[in-house]
């Protein structure tokens, strides 16, 4: 700030000024919010994260928290199951909304949400998809993978068999 002027209140003019025309010339994004009855002015690069952050700033998904350090919080939804089904399989019927809930209450949220997104990776848009998708991780286990190799035996295959001249051990 002493760079600009040496007295604080021209360095805050000047800078405020710079922020103007930076903001008229399109290179940054204003958004103003009130923080303690005080409004604040907020300035991020136009890019598509700086152009996202003001639509949130403007639909009222950003707000005070009341913490000086930290002084916006973030008031995400996370998306429902019938709001994923909606968006990812298709429309909603009562029969598929009691089959929702029930698996809702059988397994827990990030399960349902991460294989909503592997039937999507996958172009398998099906509730009996993603269904069986959740039974097997119920099963099995979600993180354990089952090693149907015996890795010793492998690892012999190397150091005993026709490589076994060039490996030293």
């Amino acid at each position: 700030m002493q760079g600009l002027d040496p007295e604080p209140q021209g360095a805050e003019t000047v800078l405020d000024e710079a922020l103007e025309r930076c903001v008229h010339r399109g290179t940054l994004l204003n958004a103003q919010l009130e923080l303690d009855e005080t409004p604040v002015n907020f300035y991020f690069l136009n890019t598509a994260k700086g152009r996202a952050a003001v639509q949130a700033i403007q639909r009222g998904e950003w707000k005070p928290s009341g913490n000086l350090q930290v002084p916006l919080e973030f008031s995400l939804e996370k998306p429902n199951i019938y709001h994923l089904y909606e968006e990812n399989i298709g429309p909603l019927t009562p029969m598929i909304a009691d089959k929702l809930r029930d698996a809702e209450e059988n397994f827990p949220t990030p399960w349902i949400q991460e294989a909503f997104q592997i039937a999507v990776e996958n172009n398998i848009r099906r509730w009996s998809y993603i269904v069986a998708i959740l039974t097997r991780w119920q099963e099995e286990g979600r993180d354990e993978r089952k090693d149907r190799r015996d890795t010793e035996k492998d690892r012999r295959r190397y150091v005993e068999g026709e490589f076994s001249d060039f490996i030293e051990h």
